[in-house]
């Protein structure tokens, strides 16, 4: 198919400057923009409806961990000659 060289009718502004525009690339070229990309499984995706919804997951699931966690016995240790003293 080729191009109609014809004039296109330009509705931008001529001060509009686009020089410094880069085209976002596909694939593993692309750059990230700050912010960190991660993809979910078909499975996983389904049961959540948006981001905020696997943040708020992620981050009841970081609470529970925490609250979890057994204690570290070095700091019980350290703790213990500290009251010593």
């Amino acid at each position: 198919m080729k191009r109609d060289n014809s004039e296109m009718e330009d509705d931008l502004c001529t001060e509009y400057d686009l020089k410094s525009l880069r085209v976002r690339r596909l694939g593993s070229a692309r750059r990230s923009f700050g912010e960190a990309t991660v993809r979910l499984e078909p499975d996983v995706a389904a049961i959540f409806p948006n981001a905020d919804a696997v943040n708020e997951a992620l981050r009841f699931l970081i609470r529970v961990m925490r609250d979890n966690q057994a204690p570290d016995p070095t700091a019980q240790a350290n703790n213990s000659n500290a009251a010593d003293s």
